[in-house]
């Protein structure tokens, strides 16, 4: 039987519940992240900042050059977690096989949903219009076949869109696609595959698996398989969690100190969102670095408490980082992670026990 899979992405998610928290910013660039003035890194924006070219994991302070005219506000996660609670009951009346990928996007899989409806672009519209009169945000749909034209078809017409992808029309949608916008397929492996001539899915089409396979290694199959619309990914909707990362890959060695903590504030705010999404703590920290020559070094250190507080993970990280940093090498990544995780459930369980 054909899947039928639906890929839920709200729009602008924490500038949007900013937005909705304080209706004086609506129509103004908003910037959700840190000081310009500091060392704070842009964690989301609204559309209005993103026509200046302000985009999330720019440092706060270019993101003011490019938009002096912007708010910048903090994150409130408390809120964004009461929210996507909300929005998980909603996908929950229509099936029990559900994927968060993250505070503002999930996978659903309704190829037999609890409501008998063997559409599922009417199941997504209505998913789309439940959003909307329960949180007053709006999100973007992907429904197709498999998860990753679901995931494409969610970004295709952002915000508010909603794109469904056929069998017979994956070919057309994936050809025609950049391909910096190939889910998948980041800044760095993009830069590279357009140095080799191909800019598009039309072009990656065009290579054969063993040359893919030689260029990129084993993910070249990956990319051989989702250009020709081949994603057989089931959904994972359980895991035992053992640790949890998040890094990033510069487009340039750097070796600034600066930078390099701009970019830790930004991961630990992504990393410390996963964890919120998986009701998931953790009671140590680790910090990865590899190096031009492509060596790499990790450091571990504990944390004072359970924790997925992205102060904690970045105020933590920031010892590391700065008590390991050799400023006679470049970086090529970065990355921050924690390990001894536990669930927020079991922990609520553990102090009802110690009291």
């Amino acid at each position: 039987m054909q899947r039928k899979i639906i890929h839920v992405d709200m729009d602008a998610y924490f500038a949007a519940v900013e937005i909705r928290e304080h209706p004086e910013l609506r129509g103004k660039c908003v910037i959700v992240g840190g000081n310009p003035n500091g060392r704070g890194v842009v964690s989301t924006c609204s559309y209005e900042a993103r026509k200046f070219g302000v985009h999330s994991g720019m440092s706060s302070h270019q993101a003011w050059k490019l938009c002096p005219q912007a708010v910048f506000v903090h994150s409130t996660f408390g809120i964004y977690k009461e929210i996507t609670a909300q929005i998980r009951e909603i996908f929950a009346r229509y099936t029990d096989i559900i994927e968060p990928m993250s505070l503002d996007e999930a996978y659903l899989d309704v190829t037999e949903n609890k409501i008998g409806e063997a559409d599922p672009v009417v199941i997504a519209r209505r998913i789309k219009q439940e959003v909307l009169e329960t949180t007053r945000l709006t999100c973007s749909a992907g429904v197709s076949y498999n998860k990753f034209l679901a995931k494409i078809g969610s970004d295709l017409e952002k915000p508010d869109g909603l794109v469904f992808i056929p069998p017979e029309r994956a070919q057309e949608i994936l050809f025609s696609l950049p391909i910096g916008k190939f889910h998948g397929i980041g800044r760095v492996t993009a830069a590279r595959m357009q140095k080799l001539g191909i800019t598009n899915g039309a072009d990656l089409f065009k290579w054969e698996l063993k040359d893919l396979l030689k260029r990129f290694g084993k993910v070249g199959m990956f990319y051989y398989q989702v250009v020709r619309g081949i994603d057989n990914r089931e959904l994972i909707t359980y895991w035992e969690p053992k640790s949890i990362s998040c890094e990033h890959t510069f487009d340039k060695d750097i070796s600034s100190i600066d930078e390099l903590l701009e970019a830790l504030k930004s991961i630990s705010q992504r990393l410390a969102g996963r964890m919120l999404t998986k009701s998931i703590t953790g009671s140590s920290i680790v910090l990865k670095l590899k190096y031009d020559n492509f060596e790499y070094i990790t450091r571990i250190c504990p944390l004072p408490q359970l924790t997925n507080d992205p102060e904690i993970l970045y105020k933590f990280g920031q010892q590391l980082l700065v008590s390991h940093w050799d400023s006679s090498r470049q970086i090529r990544l970065l990355g921050l992670g924690v390990n001894k995780l536990a669930t927020t459930e079991a922990e609520e369980n553990q102090q009802l026990t110690l009291f």
